[in-house]
């Protein structure tokens, strides 16, 4: 199985990180990996904020999730890196866009033996009432909105990747 195919195979959502910081070189493979996705019209449009643990701006982030929740959570895991993508929000390919750079950051992750989450629960909290604010914190160009995020870090736990059912999945014509 070459590397591709294996990096698809073994990659699964990691919902627990070491301790361990990523190295200036892995965020910059990530980041590239993210740029270098195709985006319609080859309009190049999405841009990453790099967020590391222990910036107060993924507080903020989540006490905004989480208000007014019984069972608060901690959406991005403690992960010692969080990148947002956000896109032109006039542009009606950027959520797509932005679902394949985090598809291309998730492998190339999986590529470096890191753990990776791609994270779309704090949708409502970065486009909600605070969506200016959040913008300006994450130093989003003028005119763009949040569309996803992805978490990264060294594993400290481990799972099999999902499986699926191929016959209520795919329709062969």
């Amino acid at each position: 199985m070459n590397d591709v195919l294996k990096a698809i195979n073994d990659r699964f959502s990691t919902r627990g990180y070491t301790e361990e910081k990523l190295t200036k070189e892995e965020i910059e493979t990530l980041v590239k990996a993210g740029l270098q996705a195709p985006t319609a019209a080859n309009k190049q449009e999405i841009h990453i904020t790099v967020i590391e643990k222990g910036n107060p701006v993924l507080g903020e982030i989540e006490d905004t999730k989480n208000a007014g929740k019984t069972t608060p959570a901690n959406f991005y895991y403690d992960a010692p890196v969080v990148m947002i993508l956000s896109g032109d929000s006039n542009f009606y390919w950027s959520p797509v866009d932005a679902g394949i750079a985090v598809e291309n950051m998730a492998l190339a992750a999986e590529g470096l033996g890191l753990g990776s989450l791609i994270i779309g629960c704090i949708k409502d909290a970065l486009r909600g009432e605070k969506k200016d604010y959040f913008a300006k914190a994450l130093h989003y160009p003028e005119g763009y909105q949040y569309e996803i995020a992805i978490a990264f870090g060294h594993r400290a736990t481990s799972k099999e990747p999902h499986t699926y059912d191929w016959d209520s999945h795919v329709t062969m014509l």
